[in-house]
């Protein structure tokens, strides 16, 4: 990425980079840089004192888990990441150990070895981020500090690179995005009103650095309940501070919406970050009716004046399904594991055969995301049995019911199933794999 101001340039800041963009516009507004070496090191105060009742019902924003993991944690966890952070201090609030311990349990070796005893943070952000900064003092004071929300959990290591190579050239540094969208100003109406230009126009984010003692005595010295952030109380103080590039996944996890954002992209990274794919695979089955005084369908005995033509139990939905989940894990189909010309398969439950669809999953190192059924038929009707069908096939595969789904429509009286002569199913698994072996 080129400079964004047309002034002198220094020297590219991390040495050996070949071929990284890392040039700097020092007396500018603005450095940008990437891959940046570690010559300089910092230490991060991760600001987890407030509430963020705007988070909804529930814990406190920061110590709910996104994809199974505590949001704190994974901030802790991407500033521990950096090749330029030294040590790691949590300001947390008073009475939130119990919350902080549960939150930082699973941490990873390399954050765990950085992290500090938390410090007990104050009424306003900025009371927080001086308590964390003071205490920073009685663990021996650092040359530079970062300043990071623990409300941004996706900040790469590379951002935090950058932001404390900036502080080569300067005693402050602000991660920030330019403001790309149109702004416009709203009437007393809500209509729109007066466009506003853009031009010079950034979105602050964290982290942000700062050489410690000018940040601290800023801190110190400033009217803080005014100031909306660290770059703002440093400049106050009559600090310069420098925009970095800042990045679109860094953002600030603040509402129920930002949190469904945050477990979609958490559960992507995680996947990546342990060498995951997603196979998908298709199934589909066919029965005809016999004599008979019910059908089983999704493991479940369903009432009906027929029964299934079949070898085994008949079981039309979980055939499909058994083919659907073989198919994702390129393993043929039910037929080659279970012959029908197998004597001992004669009347057979097939719940045995998905069973070992679920078990070859596991052998896999795979795991079953999502299935989706669907039953095709005039004849018995399905959805007075569909809950109980989503049970009993999340029980068999050992997954939550909440990645079942289990539906049916007819055919419009057309085929044989309009006919009422037998049942179609088809069904699509969705399967999380290793990526090890994959040819």
């Amino acid at each position: 990425m080129k400079t964004l101001e047309n002034t002198d340039r220094e020297d590219d800041v991390s040495a050996g980079a070949e071929g990284a963009d890392t040039e700097t516009d020092v007396g500018a507004r603005v450095f940008v840089g990437s891959d940046a070496g570690a010559s300089l090191i910092a230490d991060v105060v991760i600001v987890a004192a407030g509430r963020g009742t705007r988070a909804g019902d529930g814990p406190a924003k920061q110590y709910r888990k996104i994809a199974g993991k505590p949001l704190l944690a994974r901030s802790i966890e991407a500033a521990a990441a950096s090749q330029s952070v030294g040590r790691v201090l949590v300001v947390i609030s008073p009475g939130a150990e119990a919350e902080y311990g549960a939150a930082i349990t699973d941490l990873s070796a390399r954050a765990a070895s950085k992290l500090l005893p938390p410090a007990h943070g104050g009424a306003e952000r900025a009371a927080s981020v001086l308590a964390g900064l003071e205490a920073l003092i009685a663990h021996r004071p650092p040359a530079r500090v970062l300043i990071h929300d623990a409300a941004r959990p996706f900040a790469s290591a590379t951002l935090f690179d950058r932001v404390t190579a900036a502080l080569e050239h300067t005693p402050g540094a602000c991660a920030a995005l330019r403001v790309v969208d149109a702004l416009r100003r709203e009437d007393d109406e809500g209509r729109c009103g007066d466009m506003v230009p853009r031009d010079g126009l950034w979105r602050a984010q964290t982290p942000q650095g700062f050489e410690f003692d000018v940040i601290l005595a800023a801190h110190r010295e400033a009217n803080r309940a005014k100031a909306v952030d660290d770059a703002e109380i440093a400049t106050q103080s009559g600090a310069p501070v420098l925009l970095i590039e800042g990045e679109i996944e860094n953002f600030k996890v603040t509402t129920p919406e930002d949190f469904a954002r945050a477990e979609r992209l958490a559960r992507w990274r995680d996947g990546m970050a342990i060498g995951k794919r997603t196979v998908v695979g298709q199934g589909f089955d066919v029965h005809a009716f016999g004599p008979g005084d019910h059908l089983m369908l999704c493991g479940v005995r369903v009432p009906h004046d027929k029964g299934f033509t079949a070898h085994s139990d008949g079981d039309v939905a979980l055939h499909a399904l058994c083919d659907a989940i073989y198919g994702a894990l390129a393993e043929g189909d039910i037929g080659r594991r279970f012959p029908p010309s197998g004597p001992q398969w004669k009347g057979a439950s097939s719940d045995i055969f998905l069973a070992d669809a679920r078990d070859l999953t596991a052998k896999k190192g795979g795991e079953i995301n999502n299935i989706d059924l669907t039953i095709l038929c005039e004849k018995p009707k399905i959805t007075p049995h569909s809950e109980a069908m989503r049970v009993r096939i999340a029980e068999v595969l050992q997954i939550p019911k909440g990645r079942v789904s289990v539906k049916a429509t007819t055919t419009e009286r057309l085929g044989f199933p309009g006919r009422e002569e037998g049942i179609a199913a088809m069904a699509t698994a969705s399967i999380s794999l290793p990526l090890e072996g994959a040819e």
